[in-house]
């Protein structure tokens, strides 16, 4: 499929069901989880903690989530290029889509219902140069749906944490959960900050 086959078509889901939930409030263990995964994954193989681009729903979890992480990634000492919401449904996800990916993050955290999410990575994966491995999920994303909603294609290799600290990823078939990572207070116990 050519580039101009693939704009031609929508990316949007025809009829995805209901909204569903509004997502819980996220949890300290997730929060320091998720902020640790994401500045090892830019840690390895350069300097600097690196620059993301923050995506949420409009619900209130999903902001307080975003908000939540905008300070911690900037207290680790990464920088935040941008934030963006977007809305549980809409004509079109191009716009929140464009936001995203206009400076050139080193990486994507998002946060939001499934629904929403899977629209915005559907648009993500067929109108910009974003890319799922270099993209990290609250819980509220839900991945068994998301994975449902958006396609293996579309978020192979999209990592993020569950409420209780333990890592996922997801990949072509299927969902995998790996270990949870140490969370500040315990390495800061072990006298070694946030460094890894």
């Amino acid at each position: 499929m050519t580039g101009r086959d693939r704009r031609a078509t929508s990316p949007r889901l025809r009829s995805p069901g209901p909204p569903g939930d509004v997502p819980a409030p996220h949890t300290e263990k997730e929060l320091d989880a998720l902020v640790g995964l994401l500045g090892r994954s830019l840690a390895e193989g350069r300097e600097g903690a690196g620059a993301v681009a923050v995506g949420h729903g409009r619900d209130a979890s999903s902001r307080a989530a975003a908000e939540a992480f905008v300070t911690a990634w900037q207290a680790y000492g990464g920088d935040v290029l941008s934030r963006t919401d977007w809305p549980e449904d809409a004509a079109s996800w191009l716009r929140p889509a464009s936001r995203l990916t206009a400076r050139s993050p080193d990486a994507w955290v998002l946060a939001g219902a499934p629904l929403g999410v899977a629209q915005l990575v559907r648009r993500l994966a067929h109108s910009t140069d974003w890319g799922p491995a270099r993209t990290f999920g609250f819980a509220s994303l839900d991945p068994p749906r998301l994975l449902e909603l958006a396609g293996a294609d579309v978020v192979d290799g999209l990592r993020g944490v569950h409420s209780d600290g333990t890592v996922w990823v997801v990949r072509h078939d299927g969902l995998m959960r790996l270990p949870g990572t140490p969370t500040p207070a315990v390495r800061n116990q072990a006298g070694c900050g946030w460094e890894w």
